[in-house]
């Protein structure tokens, strides 16, 4: 393959991102499309949503790579049909997401049955090619070929689960954003070092599109991404592991939000995330108990004397997010590298 010409889809989903976000906060504030900063004293009204734009350039991005494949490599059947199915269900994903973004969070937008429903149908175009193999290794059991129970039941858990868990751990500038360039960053690498270089070439598309989006979700935030966002960035990380065979060590790196689901789990999972503000611009705790790593994050901080603001809260989540995804290298590493290998 050549690097020059794969860097055309990747820029592209950057520089659409880059370019169109600005039209679409423009829009969005127009037509009413707000939502409160809830993290800062006196807050004002930033554009929703905005992760629509970031699935837009994200998809050019992958439509020009798949006419790379076949207009200049003549590859008609290359991973045609696993590159469709996994934009169907980005595109399911963004459209569940919207009509929970339109519906209004603070009006309950659609129940938590609706929408783990609907995230589960995204899993059907997966479902539909039989994506991933269903031959898994269990603890203490060794391997075991689930047959149908892998596509029917296993895909849309997966799916559901990481789309449904991914959208917990948010409500900071710029943390879904960033959570999302680390963990399809790490899932892109680990795609390709099992051979999977198609997989890292959309993963990549996605991971510039989010850094474009960065440029204006990031503290002082002038969008906010949206469940169109985090539906869909969680959902692909599910569908990179199912479709390079990796789910183990991509489940590894939800950690963060496994303990976010326990933690949530304490207030039924109906506490919010977010901090308290002060004048003085930090954020104290907004319930006496411990709700989510957002949370903890600022307790830490007050234990330790350092002021906690919605800054460090943000880096200090990237920051575990980063460790985690070091550490699944170092267990994981060599059966990756052997499995490569084969």
């Amino acid at each position: 393959m050549s690097t020059g010409i794969l860097a055309i889809p990747i820029l592209a989903s950057f520089f659409v991102v880059l370019f169109l976000t600005p039209f679409w906060i423009r829009k969005a504030k127009q037509i009413g499309l707000v939502w409160d900063d809830m993290n800062k004293l006196n807050s004002k009204k930033i554009a929703g949503s905005g992760g629509i734009m970031t699935i837009c350039g994200f998809i050019i991005g992958v439509l020009l790579y798949i006419a790379y494949v076949v207009f200049i490599l003549g590859k008609y059947n290359f991973r045609l049909i696993e590159i469709f199915a996994l934009l169907n269900v980005i595109l399911i994903l963004a459209g569940v997401g919207l009509i929970d973004d339109l519906l209004g969070w603070r009006m309950g937008g659609l129940s938590r049955r609706s929408r783990l429903i609907l995230v589960a149908f995204a899993a059907i175009p997966l479902m539909a090619i039989n994506a991933g193999k269903s031959i898994v290794s269990l603890p203490f059991i060794g391997m075991v070929d689930l047959g149908l129970i892998y596509p029917l039941i296993m895909i849309p858990i997966g799916i559901a689960g990481a789309t449904y868990t991914f959208n917990m751990l948010a409500g900071f500038n710029g943390l879904e954003a960033g959570q999302g360039i680390i963990l399809i960053g790490a899932v892109s690498i680990v795609a390709y070092i099992m051979g999977n270089s198609w997989l890292t070439i959309i993963g990549l598309c996605m991971v510039v599109a989010l850094c474009a989006f960065l440029f204006y979700n990031f503290y002082p935030a002038m969008v906010f991404p949206g469940d169109s966002l985090t539906y869909c960035v969680g959902g692909l990380i599910a569908v990179i592991s199912i479709l390079g065979n990796f789910e183990k060590i991509a489940l590894f790196f939800f950690l963060p939000y496994i303990i976010e689901v326990v933690l949530k789990s304490r207030g039924k999972l109906i506490k919010q995330s977010f901090g308290l503000p002060k004048e003085d611009g930090s954020l104290d705790l907004r319930y006496d108990k411990i709700y989510g790593l957002e949370h903890a994050s600022i307790a830490l901080m007050k234990k330790l004397g350092i002021k906690p603001t919605e800054k460090k809260v943000v880096f200090s989540i990237w920051g575990i997010q980063i460790i985690i995804v070091i550490i699944g290298f170092l267990i994981f590493g060599k059966g990756i590298m052997e499995y490569a290998n084969q």
